[in-house]
């Protein structure tokens, strides 16, 4: 014969268990994963961006604070701490033709998610973007040295650099 105890385990297994497939049975098999096939992106709304432009006669200087501000203030978090740490690792040495590919880069593209999945390699980076420069952010995105790399850096570098 069943003791109390294990006859109300029994009847509580049994009943949570109908009640789990039962709720089970009411819910979608398949959790959300984007956008589905029958969207027509009918509700989006695309803000008109002003083309980007090549600063040519912007002295080199003035472009390198410039972008270092640019990493620095970006649309996501993600790409704030990854691009203000990559400018404090390379901006200084970047030659000319390398701070114009930078500056194309973050600044051309007015989704900040596609540079971040370029950097990570998630997507293929379009032609126009691929160079150089692009090779040096996947290589510093995978973050081999396994760096912590949870805020963006501090600016007490800068000074450092012009004493």
């Amino acid at each position: 014969m069943l003791s109390s105890v294990t006859a109300k385990r029994m009847v509580t297994g049994v009943c949570q268990g109908a009640l789990r497939r039962a709720v089970i049975g009411l819910m979608p098999s398949c959790g959300y994963r984007g956008d589905t096939p029958d969207d027509t992106r009918g509700d989006l709304i695309e803000i008109p961006l002003p083309p980007w432009e090549e600063k040519a006669s912007e002295p080199i200087d003035i472009k390198r604070r410039r972008l270092l501000y640019e990493s620095r203030k970006r649309g996501m978090l993600e790409n704030c701490i990854l691009l203000s740490l990559f400018a404090k690792r390379y901006l200084n040495t970047m030659s000319k033709v390398q701070l114009q590919q930078y500056d194309r880069i973050i600044n051309e593209p007015s989704n900040d998610w596609d540079i971040y999945y370029w950097a990570t390699e998630a997507q293929p980076t379009p032609d126009i973007y691929q160079g150089e420069v692009m090779d040096m952010l996947k290589e510093f995105t995978k973050n081999r040295n396994q760096e912590q790399r949870l805020d963006a850096p501090g600016l007490e570098y800068l000074e450092k650099e012009h004493q």
